[in-house]
C-alpha cells in the first residue's frame, strides 16, 4: 500500500484542509502512522494531540518517516516534507483511507450509535449476519475487535472506536480476511475527534439519548453530545432510529435532512406514543430471568418487504434487551437477513460481560453487566425489582476517572431508586483519586435508602457483597463485566475481571 505525495496534496485541497505543502523531494509513502515510536522509512507521520512535543517529531524522523502533516509547521525540522493542515485529526482518517485503498468500499457497514444499548444490538446483529453470511462478518466493539475467522484476528478493544489509522488499518485487515459485512459501534468521541471523519456507512442506527460523557475531557454540554451523535445519520445511507428515544423529533429531523424518506426506519414498542408512525414495534410475550420472548410487527410496506415479522426469542435476561434486538433484527433485515434466520440465530448470541448471572447456594443470584450509566443501570435494576420485588438488592459501582463526570450523580440517583445496598469502588480511575469519586457518589446517596459501604479494592468489594448477601437475594456487579483491566494514572492494569471475580469468591465460600 503506498500514497503519491502529490496525490495527498490533492485530496486535502479537495477538502479544504490544506494551508502549505513543503515538499523537499518527492517520493511514494509506504507507511502511516501517529506513534513516533513505530515511524518507517519513507513514511508519513501526523502530529497529533494537544500534548504533541517536537521531539516526537524528531524521533519520527530518525527512524526513517519523509513527510509529517501537521497543524503547526517545525521549521527546527530539515529534511522531511510538511504538509501543513487545518485539522490534522480530519487529514488523517482521509489519508488514512486512501493508504489502506478504502476497504470500507469492500464491506456492507451497519453501524449503532446510542448512550446505551450500542454494545448489545451490535452483537446481536453480528450473531444474526455471521449465519447469513457465512461467518464473513467483522465486529469493532466496546469489548472485541474481530477481524477474521480465526482466533488470532481477534482481541480486546482499548477504545469503543479506534483512531483513524487504526480503524482503517482493521477494515482493510477484515477485507484481506474475507470478511464481507462490518457491524461496528461509533462513540460520540469519534465524531468529536474526528476519527471517521469521511466515513460512510450503509445503515446507520440512532439508538438512543440520555445526558453522558459531558466533562472537561468529553463534551463541554448536551447540545454538542447530541451534534456528535447526529453525525452517524448524516453519513449513512440508510438511517434506522428508535422512536422511543428522548430528542427524538431532532433525531427524526437531521436523518430527513439527508436521507430520502424511503430510506428512513422507525421502530417502537408496540404501546409508545410514536408507534402511530413507527414501521417496526416490538412487544413482550413472556420474560424470565433466564429468557426472554417478544413479537415483531412489520407496520409499513417497506417494513414488510424485509421480511423481518413474527416472534422471536432471546437467550439474554431481561426484556429491556428486547429494543436492541428488534434493532439487530432490522438491520440484518436491510442486509438481506430474513425471519427464520435470524430468528435461529438471535436466541444463541452471547453477549460478554451483558447480563451474566451466577446461581449460588446460599449467596442468592449475582448478575454482571456493562451497565456503565444512568440510563442503562435503571433499566437493569428496574427488570430486577419487577422479577424479584421481595429480593434485596446490592449493586457494585464505581465511576470512571476523567471523563463522564454526570455519571457520579446519575448512580447515586438510580441507587437511591432501586437499591437496597450499595459497595463504591474503583472503576477505571484514571488520573483522579477513587476516593474523591467515590465520595461524590455517596454524597448524593440518600443514606435513609441506601446503606453504602465504600471499598476501593474492586475485588474486595465483590466479596464482601456476595459474603453478606443470602438467597433470595440479588448482588448487581456493575459497569465492568469483562474488561480485563483497570485504568490507573494512564496504565491498562490487569483486573481479572468481574465475572472471574465472582466465581471465584463463590467458589472459596461455596467449597
Amino acid at each position: 500500500m503506498t500514497l503519491i505525495l502529490h496525490g495527498c496534496t490533492l485530496l486535502l485541497r479537495e477538502h479544504d484542509l490544506l494551508k502549505k505543502a513543503e515538499i523537499v523531494f518527492d517520493n511514494d509513502i509506504t507507511a502511516v502512522t501517529y506513534n513516533s515510536k513505530q515511524a518507517q522509512k519513507d513514511g508519513m507521520f501526523f502530529c497529533k494531540g494537544t500534548h504533541f512535543k517536537v521531539e516526537y517529531l524528531k524521533q519520527a524522523q530518525e527512524l526513517g518517516a519523509s513527510t509529517y502533516v501537521s497543524e503547526v509547521e517545525y521549521p527546527e525540522i530539515k529534511g522531511m516534507n510538511a504538509l501543513i493542515v487545518t485539522d490534522v485529526q480530519k487529514a488523517m482518517a482521509l489519508l488514512g483511507a486512501a493508504f489502506y485503498e478504502y476497504p470500507q468500499n469492500d464491506l456492507f457497514i451497519v453501524a449503532f450509535t446510542g448512550t446505551k444499548g450500542k454494545t448489545t444490538s451490535a452483537y446481536f446483529t453480528r450473531g444474526i449476519l455471521q449465519n447469513y453470511t457465512n461467518k464473513k462478518t467483522a465486529l469493532f466493539s466496546t469489548i472485541d475487535r474481530i477481524l477474521g475467522p480465526k482466533p488470532e484476528q481477534g482481541f480486546k478493544s482499548d477504545l469503543t472506536t479506534p483512531e483513524s489509522l487504526d480503524l482503517f488499518h482493521d477494515m482493510r485487515a477484515a477485507v484481506n480476511n474475507g470478511m464481507t459485512h462490518l457491524v461496528m459501534e461509533v462513540s460520540s468521541q469519534a465524531y468529536k475527534r474526528n476519527r471517521v471523519y469521511g466515513l460512510q456507512y450503509d445503515v446507520g442506527f440512532f439508538l438512543n439519548i440520555t445526558p453522558d460523557h459531558i466533562g472537561p475531557n468529553e463534551h463541554p454540554n448536551f447540545a454538542d453530545y447530541l451534534h456528535c451523535k447526529l453525525q452517524l445519520l448524516v453519513n449513512s445511507r440508510a438511517c434506522v432510529l428508535n422512536g422511543d428515544s428522548a430528542h427524538f423529533t431532532e433525531i427524526y429531523q437531521a436523518a430527513k435532512a439527508t436521507t430520502p424518506p424511503e430510506k428512513v426506519y422507525v421502530f417502537s414498542r408496540q404501546n409508545s406514543p410514536q408507534a402511530a408512525m413507527a414501521d417496526v414495534t416490538y412487544q413482550n410475550l413472556e420474560t424470565t430471568l433466564t429468557e426472554s420472548e417478544f413479537q415483531l410487527t412489520a407496520a409499513s410496506a417497506k417494513a414488510q418487504a424485509l421480511d423481518i415479522a413474527g416472534d422471536y426469542k432471546l437467550g439474554l435476561v431481561g426484556d429491556f434487551n428486547e429494543e436492541d434486538a428488534t434493532a439487530a433484527i432490522l438491520g440484518a433485515g436491510l442486509a438481506g437477513a430474513p425471519y427464520q434466520l435470524a430468528k435461529n440465530s438471535l436466541v444463541d448470541v452471547h453477549v460478554p460481560g451483558r447480563m451474566e448471572s451466577i446461581t449460588t447456594q446460599d449467596h442468592g443470584i449475582i448478575y454482571i453487566d456493562y451497565a456503565h450509566n444512568y440510563a442503562s443501570l435503571k433499566a437493569l435494576l428496574s427488570f430486577l425489582r419487577q422479577q424479584n420485588p421481595a429480593a434485596q438488592v446490592t449493586v457494585v459501582v464505581g465511576s470512571p476517572g476523567n471523563k463522564g463526570v454526570s455519571r457520579r450523580h446519575d448512580f447515586a440517583r438510580v441507587l437511591n431508586e432501586f437499591a437496597d445496598q450499595a459497595y463504591l469502588t474503583t472503576d477505571d480511575p484514571g488520573y483522579e483519586d477513587p476516593t474523591k469519586i467515590a465520595a461524590e457518589i455517596a454524597a448524593k446517596i440518600d443514606p435513609q435508602k441506601v446503606a453504602v459501604t465504600t471499598i476501593l479494592d474492586r475485588q474486595a468489594a465483590i466479596k464482601a457483597a456476595i459474603e453478606h448477601n443470602q438467597a433470595p437475594d440479588i448482588v448487581v456487579l456493575a459497569a465492568k463485566g469483562a474488561d480485563a483491566y483497570q485504568k490507573v494514572q494512564g496504565v491498562d492494569t490487569p483486573y481479572p475481571n468481574d465475572i472471574n471475580v465472582a466465581r471465584k469468591v463463590i467458589q472459596e465460600l461455596e467449597a
